[in-house]
């Protein structure tokens, strides 16, 4: 790679104005991960779904955004970023639509799946018009830091704005607030947002499609279904299944003269480093989100509104968090340094989560906020990495592979820690009936129907087992990610961001 003979152009304010506009559909693509949690009971009531189909409608989104990532992040290069995210916002505005007023369970899993696929163009689509936008290292880092901050953020604010909206107004509410911003993007898009693509992207090999999602999907449902359900071969299988059609795509990426995912991103000197602390960032955030949810809910007894509102005050100092390491980086503190104390923070994070009590919210609330300011550090600075060391014209493709990674590691992680937590939770609780064995809501619930002095013997014994339980995944996060933290100070040592990245030169004709 060659060096850059002038300073690269610094972003006015038509590329900060553009980098609003993309991030008000980057929020609500990541709130509707979150965002049925409270409209599902009006929307069972209403459309009356059966057991399967309540599933799908919850399930469905998260699935399709996982398996088609891959896939949009290519055709992006190919055809166009711009061009693929405003054809993206078309599709999920007009599936908000349709989910808003579904008269039937059917209608509303097929508008959650439209919403899915496009989720799926617009999330690698940001990323990589960020790339492009922004070709001055320090500004490009600030501007991703934003980008992950939000991200962040939109999944902690799905379950509120759903309970708050659900509260106030009809469930389709929760869909009908995505149409604003969809619309806004479709109509500033096109005047300040720049096209790029790569101006020599090769076939598109579609067989790779349906083999990528035949290897992201079963995994994914697999890892979910063993975190919720407990080991069953059938999950164990699905898993294997994934893994075995992940060699055979990873095959043919070597193999085939225009792959969808090139190998050569691979090649990139730290772009493997940073798409793998990028998954154990993953894995740490979603690993205490899965005990801290429940814990405020059904250890701390506060309803679903209420343990929603309290777990957004952990997101307040998030928004520092991405800004701070990236102005470390830009006065020179290596790189690999405040990576590694983000995973150390966040590693202290799980420390005081291992500290909390059955009555410790507080506690708890300051154990999120510094695990997750860790994480959106890292996450940040990891993505800057991975997209500054991969080739302008493959930014689609480098995108979607973090955001895929980020898919696998928060799945993971749920089947891990989940299942060390079920595993101390189940060896502490005392003989009780099979549901109370399974989970501290079957054990609440059996505690109900129980004569008062033994229903609050079993729910105070529930509560810390799972405490418990919590404490040993906690314990193990904080393990995991103290070695991530040595990791990355040794791998990404070396490793600096080009200063070439994302020229102008580098982009399509139709780039501006």
């Amino acid at each position: 790679m060659t060096t850059e003979p002038h300073p690269p152009a610094l972003a006015g304010r038509r590329e900060w104005t553009a980098l609003g506009v993309l991030m008000l559909p980057l929020l609500l693509v990541s709130m509707d991960v979150s965002v049925l949690y409270f409209a599902i009971p009006a929307i069972s009531a209403d459309l009356e779904p059966n057991a399967a189909q309540q599933l799908w409608i919850f399930d469905i989104y998260g699935f399709v955004l996982a398996g088609l990532l891959m896939t949009m992040g290519s055709l992006g290069d190919r055809i166009g970023r711009r061009r693929l995210l405003l054809a993206g916002a078309a599709a999920f505005g007009t599936a908000s639509l349709v989910a808003a007023y579904a008269g039937s369970a059917g209608t509303l899993i097929a508008a959650r799946a439209v919403l899915g696929i496009g989720g799926a163009t617009l999330m690698p689509s940001t990323m990589a018009l960020v790339r492009t936008m922004f070709t001055d290292p320090g500004q490009r880092t600030k501007a991703i830091g934003v980008w992950s901050g939000v991200m962040t953020a939109g999944i902690a604010l799905g379950s509120v704005m759903s309970g708050v909206l659900v509260e106030h107004f009809w469930w389709g509410s929760v869909f009908l607030v995505n149409l604003p911003a969809m619309l806004l993007l479709l109509v500033l898009g096109p005047f300040l947002l720049p096209e790029s693509r790569n101006p020599r992207p090769g076939r598109f090999d579609w067989l790779s499609v349906p083999v990528s999602m035949a290897a992201v999907l079963p995994v994914i449902y697999g890892l979910k279904e063993l975190a919720s359900q407990g080991w069953n071969v059938r999950y164990v299988m699905s898993v294997t299944l994934g893994l075995l059609f992940a060699a055979l795509f990873a095959h043919r990426q070597r193999t085939t003269v225009s792959p969808l995912i090139s190998p050569e991103l691979f090649r990139c000197r730290g772009f493997t480093p940073a798409v793998v602390l990028n998954l154990v960032a993953a894995f740490g955030m979603m690993g205490s989100a899965y005990f801290t949810t429940q814990y405020i809910q059904s250890v701390l007894d506060k309803g679903p509104l209420e343990a929603a509102l309290w777990s957004l005050l952990p997101s307040v100092p998030i928004g520092l968090a991405a800004p701070v390491s990236a102005q470390l980086v830009r006065r020179g503190v290596p790189r690999a340094y405040v990576v590694g104390a983000g995973f150390a923070v966040s590693a202290c994070g799980y420390v005081m989560l291992a500290l909390a009590g059955t009555d410790s919210l507080w506690l708890l609330l300051a154990a999120c906020a510094v695990l997750a300011c860790g994480i959106v550090a890292v996450m940040s600075l990891v993505a800057d990495l991975a997209l500054s060391a991969a080739p302008v014209e493959k930014a689609g493709a480098a995108s979607s592979l973090l955001e895929t990674g980020t898919e696998f590691g928060g799945a993971l992680s749920m089947a891990f820690l989940g299942s060390i937590g079920t595993a101390v939770y189940r060896h502490e609780i005392p003989a009780s009936p099979a549901p109370a064995r399974e989970t501290l809501g079957g054990a609440l619930a059996v505690a109900d129907r129980l004569p008062e002095r033994a229903g609050d013997a079993l729910a105070t014994a529930a509560r810390e087992a799972f405490t418990s339980g919590m404490h040993a995944a906690a314990v193990t996060g904080a393990v995991l990610l103290t070695v991530a933290a040595a990791a990355a100070m040794v791998t990404l040592r070396r490793v600096q961001v080009p200063e070439n990245a994302g020229r102008a030169d580098q982009l399509s004709p139709s780039g501006a």
